[in-house]
């Protein structure tokens, strides 16, 4: 069922309103028959995209709204999410970055909406991987993460003024259990702990002995994430 504007040749063109067989429905730009420009498809389980087209497919800025309450802002290619957009996900977490084929791919921002933290850095087929930093409230740690978890070499930077170095290393497991040592978190392992700057030379008094002993020794507390 269509409404709108045809060409010589009959075909759609130009603006219209159809619905289709299933139930969907679409209302927007039409060129030789085809969803080109920009219109607005609403799908009969709750879902719409509104934005560009092209043949048939979104193709260029949309929004999509999910039937989940979800929404993906920015680039689309070939009807798949792909260049850079901001996904707002239905527990209120937001991905901001790039994307390639439908996936979180590239470099981007993860907030999580209950804690605040967030993890900037790269992202391989929609999973944590690459060089990145993880912060929190008052502390975030730097170095390479691998499908989801920190791996290698790398540092915790403390808001007081001290960085904890160390690495993330995969517990040993019994010969029987080698099979599942990839589904086992790496532990988190100190090396050292730089000089901490207590205080700068700009009118400000410095700490107390009592003071700078308690920033000392939560300084040297492991952390555990």
């Amino acid at each position: 069922e269509y409404d709108g504007e045809r060409n010589a040749e009959g075909e759609r063109h130009g603006r219209g309103k159809a619905r289709l067989p299933n139930g969907d429905r679409y209302d927007g730009e039409y060129e030789h028959g085809f969803r080109s420009g920009q219109g607005t498809y609403r799908f009969k389980n709750g879902a719409y995209y509104t934005g560009e087209y092209l043949q048939n497919k979104k193709h260029g800025k949309g929004v999509f709204f999910y039937p989940d309450g979800s929404k993906y802002e920015g680039d689309w290619v070939n009807d798949q999410r792909h260049g850079y957009g901001v996904y707002t996900y239905a527990n209120g977490d937001t991905y901001t970055g790039q994307w390639f084929n439908h996936n979180r791919h590239g470099r981007g921002t993860y907030v999580y909406k209950d804690t605040g933290s967030k993890y900037v850095g790269g992202w391989v087929n929609g999973n944590q991987e690459g060089e990145a930093e993880l912060i929190h409230q008052n502390h975030r740690f730097k170095g390479e993460f691998f499908d989801g978890n920190p791996v290698g070499q790398g540092k915790y930077v403390f808001d007081f003024g001290c960085e904890q170095h160390g690495e993330y290393i995969q517990s040993e497991q019994d010969e029987e259990e080698e099979e599942l040592s990839l589904l086992v978190e790496p532990k988190w392992k100190a090396s050292e702990i730089t000089k901490i700057t207590l205080w700068t030379p700009h009118g400000e008094n410095p700490p107390s002995p009592r003071e700078a002993s308690l920033v000392a020794a939560a300084a040297a507390e492991p952390v555990e994430e």
